[in-house]
């Protein structure tokens, strides 16, 4: 079977972009449904007019309007314009050939990718031992086996996940190998926001080479952008000999097997977050959620978007404010035990309710690993937010900085950790590493592996 791409990535952005141009018919019912459209420049423009810039820069390269600007710069992959769409088109992907377009002409994030980097290796150093930061992100040694479960790249900074994930599939006897970090990235970074296609298809191609070395049956993901970007926008590029699909889908397809080892009742009453942009995922989780026994889901609440964070909802920080808001609300008027995330991104921005006393904050893995009867890993991103104090978070990280190779300045990041943690590289605003005492300076400790 041949695996190569069926042409270059260029080519094969452009004949997409091509042909959904000429399949639309510019009747704008996809910005009408659209939840951002009140919040940016599109508000109050005929809904023709803002699908028609989009079409028209794909089709000519005519320049983007203000209003398809934002329209396009701010989808948050929510995919309620999927089927709305009379002609079949997919907007989301329309949307997101048009991000690529519009970075290979000037993006506003030219060295995503490198922030990216630091920041993920930073963080994850913060939090694990060594034994588990190298099987996160170094890449294993090649053999056949049946499962590869990918993490992609920013899963890693909250690890704790992962290690919840591994202990599921170990507990169903998986025989897998781990895939995942910036070595193993699935070239969104490159390809949509930094503008560089050629850089996107070598890192691409890297890291489905790094799958179908292990010639696995299937290669289950973690990471929704991930998930849109190999299995959406880049579907049908390239041949692959594997099923690629979530995690959760996975599982639940063995829920039977799952919920005969749920030896650990978890009493509990519990609200779930949840997003539209891959409703199949959340329903998976669901599945799992209610094999769990004692457990009482009292309310699941979807906000837009496919997942929180840079690519997700933070696209539209106003619309997701409001939604972020409506979720924590809802956690109080039900009287909930518990709040339960999605994603890594979605735990990153919810974890931090838990000062306020009234409930707890666990990600879906935290609860099967539990039901399993077993530990779920230690969440320290949970413990440096209760911290609420970065001189305490410096002083307790500095051992796991050191084991990892990773002699940080203090001060350094004391003063830039909070915005590592917010993954401000996503909106253009990490400076941080040109910053006197970064890792890679002039002046700043050696840190083995991140500084260049």
């Amino acid at each position: 079977m041949d695996l190569s791409p069926t042409t270059s990535l260029h080519k094969f952005l452009d004949s997409e972009a091509q042909a959904i141009a000429a399949a639309c018919t510019k009747c704008g019912k996809c910005v009408e449904v659209c939840p951002v459209v009140p919040f940016g420049a599109a508000a109050g423009q005929p809904a023709s007019f803002v699908a028609g810039g989009i079409i028209d820069f794909l089709a000519r390269g005519d320049a983007l309007g203000a209003a398809s600007e934002a329209w396009a710069s701010s989808c948050n992959g929510c995919g309620l314009c999927i089927p709305e769409c009379p002609e079949g088109i997919n907007p989301r992907k329309m949307l997101a050939l048009a991000g690529a377009k519009a970075s290979s002409q000037g993006s506003k994030t030219p060295e995503l990718f490198r922030q990216m980097s630091r920041a993920i290796k930073i963080m994850l150093a913060m939090q694990i031992v060594p034994e588990e930061f190298r099987r996160l992100f170094t890449p294993p040694a090649t053999r056949s086996v049946p499962v590869v479960f990918y993490l992609g790249c920013n899963a890693l900074r909250t690890p704790h996940l992962l290690f919840n994930s591994m202990a599921v599939l170990d507990a169903l006897d998986v025989d897998y190998e781990v895939v995942g970090g910036p070595s193993s990235c699935c070239g969104v970074i490159a390809t949509k926001w930094e503008g560089k296609i050629d850089t996107g298809a070598r890192v691409t191609a890297n890291t489905i080479d790094r799958f179908e070395g292990f010639r696995p049956e299937k290669v289950l993901n973690w990471c929704p952008t991930c998930q849109l970007h190999l299995g959406e926008t880049l579907e049908g590029h390239r041949p692959r000999s594997y099923d690629f699909d979530h995690l959760t889908k996975y599982l639940a397809s063995r829920i039977d097997e799952l919920r005969a080892k749920f030896v650990s009742p978890f009493p509990r009453r519990v609200i779930v977050h949840a997003h539209v942009g891959r409703a199949d995922i959340c329903h998976d989780v669901d599945t799992l959620l209610r094999a769990i026994p004692g457990l009482e889901i009292v309310e699941t609440v979807f906000e837009s978007g496919y997942t929180c964070g840079g690519s997700g909802c933070s696209k539209a920080p106003e619309l997701a404010a409001r939604e972020h808001a409506e979720l924590i609300e809802r956690a109080h008027a039900t009287k909930a035990d518990i709040l339960v995330t999605l994603y890594h991104g979605c735990h990153g921005v919810f974890v931090g309710a838990e000062t306020q006393g009234h409930f707890r904050v666990l990600n879906f893995t935290d609860l099967l690993v539990e039901a399993l009867g077993g530990i779920p890993h230690p969440d320290r991103l949970k413990q440096f937010s209760l911290l609420g104090d970065w001189q305490m978070i410096v002083d307790d990280a500095r051992p796991y900085l050191l084991a990892n190779g990773l002699d940080i300045d203090q001060d350094w990041l004391k003063r830039h950790g909070p915005t590592l943690f917010a993954a401000l590289e996503f909106k253009g605003h990490l400076d941080c590493f040109e910053a006197p005492g970064a890792p890679g300076t002039a002046g700043a400790r050696h840190v083995h592996g991140v500084a260049g």
